[in-house]
This record gives structure tokens, sequence and C-alpha cells, in this order.
């Protein structure tokens, strides 16, 4: 599957919320690292990806999510 990889500023532009609200209120409450936005090479940039963030918006948490300690 081709994923589309969105910046903090495009994917605001998208889903029409600010990208400091993104930042500092969706990014690690709503999005999780390794299934809705990625680090590449370990650095600092972030990039969403666009299917993953719409299907949870149309859909919500569909999948348990594992937490660490176990579970689900």
């Amino acid at each position: 599957m081709d994923y589309t990889y969105l910046t903090t500023e495009e994917l605001a532009s998208r889903i029409k919320y600010d990208s400091r609200t993104i930042r500092n209120q969706l990014k690690d409450a709503v999005f999780i690292e390794g299934v809705h936005y990625i680090r590449p090479f370990q650095g600092r940039k972030i990039l969403y990806i666009w299917q993953k963030v719409e299907a949870l918006m149309l859909n919500g948490y569909e999948d348990d999510i594992p937490f660490v300690a176990g579970g689900a």
C-alpha cells in the first residue's frame, strides 16, 4: 500500500486544525507514533501518515491498542 506522508503544517491544512494544536494536543494523546506518524531516520522531523489519520477520524480506534505492561 502506498502511503501519503504529510508534515504537521500539511496535515493542519487538510484537517482544518492549527498546527500548534496538532503538536501540543493531538500528537501522543490521539495520534500514536508508529501508527499515525513516524520520525524518519530517528530524527526530529515528524511525518503523519494520511491514510491512518483519516481512518482514525472516520472510524475511531477499531482495533485494541496494546499496552506496554500487557492488556489492550
